[in-house]
């Protein structure tokens, strides 16, 4: 099930996102560029929530997707903000003054997901008075999924060509390259903790077409 607050989300980081992406070296929007990045961008993105939902229903659980915040900023007792920032919304914009060469290769983790299992999830599994929780395996599973579809989706688009098939491939990897790093909330982290080899293998698969997107296509 999709609720209004996820599709508010995943428009507010599309926009952000696109934005970003389609700046030039001098800070000029590309107001082609940016059209098509909103257009791969918000593809991108409900293809990402709806294969993590669909992976998790078949787990027996449900998601919910949110823009990646953060309630912590140092390491001392305390050191948390009085409301969590936004992160996921703003990093884009930030990123792209570090990549502003790279054309159109910004920070793509915007947005995160919480688990919780189904009510039934016990019962149906392991008896009435069982453990219900998702363990980190099966959470690592549901962010895989999302990562293996993107790779699969830059492999396809890249054969496809043309503007759009071009940089919707180039989109594909860089989310699934940034969505890799194992920090925070990020699919990264869930699916490094829940399965190491899978993390080792999509992060070696991820690496290879990040070369590709900047050598070859």
């Amino acid at each position: 099930m999709v609720n209004g607050k996820e599709i508010a989300h995943i428009i507010i980081v599309t926009i952000i996102t696109a934005f970003a992406i389609a700046l030039t070296k001098t800070l000029a929007l590309d107001l082609t560029f940016f059209l098509y990045a909103l257009l791969g961008v918000f593809i991108l993105l409900l293809v990402n929530m709806f294969v993590k939902k669909a992976t998790a229903y078949l787990l027996e659980a449900e998601i919910e997707i949110k823009i990646w915040e953060i309630k912590r900023f140092g390491f001392k007792t305390g050191d948390y903000f009085k409301k969590a920032f936004p992160l996921g919304a703003i990093i884009p914009l930030i990123s792209k003054i570090f990549f502003i060469g790279l054309n159109g290769f910004v920070w793509m983790a915007s947005l995160v997901f919480d688990v919780k299992a189904k009510s039934y999830r016990a019962a149906k599994r392991h008896g009435m008075y069982s453990f219900s929780e998702m363990t980190e395996e099966h959470i690592g599973r549901i962010a895989a999924s999302g990562i293996f579809v993107h790779l699969m989706l830059a492999f396809i688009f890249y054969f496809v060509g043309g503007d759009f098939g071009t940089l919707f491939a180039k989109l594909n990897i860089w989310f699934a390259f940034f969505n890799m790093i194992p920090i925070s909330d990020l699919d990264g982290n869930k699916i490094f903790f829940g399965n190491l080899v899978l993390w080792s293998f999509l992060a070696i698969v991820t690496l290879i077409g990040l070369g590709y997107t900047f050598f070859l296509i």
